[in-house]
C-alpha cells in the first residue's frame, strides 16, 4: 500500500504492518526565493514530490507499504532571515520537531523512517536527528535527496552563460512553474552572483568549510538577493523535466531502502 499518512484511520493503521512499513516526511521550508518567485517555493515543492512518487509508486508493482507523513513546511533557513517573510526554526527547535516525530513514530511501531530533504539546508539537521534516534532507538532513518540537479537532462534546462544557478534561480522557479505558473513573476526576477568583492572568490563543496549567507549573493549592482543565477529562463516545461528526473531518484532511493527491510 502506497499512501499518505494522515489519510487513514486508526483502525486502518492498527492493521498495518508497521515494522514493515516505511515513513517519508518531506522537508520544506518557508524562506526568500528572490523576487519572483513564492517564499513557499521548498514547501511547494515538497508537496509536489510527495503527489507525485506516491502516483508513481502506484504505477509499479510494489507489494511494500509506504506512508508519506504531511511535508513540514518550517525548516532550517537561518541564512535567508535577513529577507522578509523568511521563517527559520532555530537548531535547538528543529531537531527537537524531527526527533520527537522519530520518536512518536518508533512509538507507534514503525521501524523505517526517511527524510526527503526539499531544502538543503535542512540535511545537516536531519542527519543528526538520524544518528541519534538511531543510536537512541535501534531505528534506521534514512536521507533522500529531492533534487536531480546532477542530472544531464537537469543540466540542459539551464540557459547558457547561467553558469551558477540554484537557489532560486532558473531550476527551482521553473519547478514552482511547473506547479502553477501564476505564482511565479517573472517580470521582476533579477540575477545573483556571489559577492566576490566582500567574499573572495566562492568556494565550495569540499573545498573549504566557509559557509554562505543569503545576503552574500547580490544583484550587478551590488543590492542583496539572496539568490544564485539568473531565473529569467525559467519555464514549465524546464520544471517538468526536473521533477520528472526527480522522482526517478527519488523511488530508485525508496525501491533501495525497500530491499533491505
Amino acid at each position: 500500500m502506497i499512501s499518505y499518512y494522515e489519510n487513514l484511520t486508526r483502525l486502518q493503521m492498527e492493521k498495518l504492518d508497521r515494522e514493515k512499513t516505511l515513513v517519508i516526511v518531506p522537508l520544506g521550508a518557508v524562506e526568500q526565493h528572490g523576487n519572483q518567485a513564492p517564499l513557499g517555493t521548498d514547501y511547494m515543492i515538497a508537496q509536489e514530490m510527495r503527489k507525485r512518487v506516491v502516483a508513481e509508486l502506484n504505477q509499479g508493482k510494489n507489494n511494500s507499504n509506504v506512508l508519506f507523513f504531511p511535508p513540514l513546511p518550517v525548516g532550517f533557513s537561518v541564512e535567508h532571515q535577513s529577507f522578509c517573510g523568511s521563517i527559520s526554526f532555530n537548531p535547538e527547535t528543529y531537531i527537537r520537531i524531527l526527533y520527537e516525530i522519530c520518536e512518536n513514530l518508533v512509538r507507534h511501531g514503525f521501524k523505517e523512517i526517511a527524510f526527503l530533504i526539499c531544502h538543503g539546508g535542512n540535511r545537516a539537521t536531519a542527519e543528526i536527528v538520524s544518528r541519534q534516534v538511531r543510536r537512541d532507538y535501534g531505528v534506521f532513518v534514512y536521507l533522500i535527496n529531492s533534487g536531480a540537479f546532477d542530472s544531464e537532462r537537469v543540466k540542459e534546462t539551464i540557459s547558457p552563460g547561467n553558469d551558477f544557478d540554484f537557489h532560486g534561480g532558473e531550476m527551482e522557479t521553473s519547478m514552482v512553474m511547473a506547479i502553477d505558473e501564476k505564482l511565479v513573476d517573472l517580470d521582476s526576477s533579477e540575477a545573483g552572483y556571489w559577492d566576490t568583492e566582500k567574499n573572495g572568490d566562492i568556494k565550495f563543496f569540499g573545498k573549504t568549510n566557509m559557509p554562505w549567507m543569503g545576503e552574500d549573493f547580490v544583484t550587478k549592482d551590488g543590492k542583496p538577493i539572496g539568490i544564485g543565477g539568473d531565473p529569467s529562463g525559467a519555464t514549465k516545461e524546464k520544471g517538468e523535466i526536473i521533477f520528472d528526473e526527480s522522482v526517478k531518484e527519488i523511488v530508485v532511493g525508496i525501491s533501495k531502502i525497500l530491499e533491505n527491510m
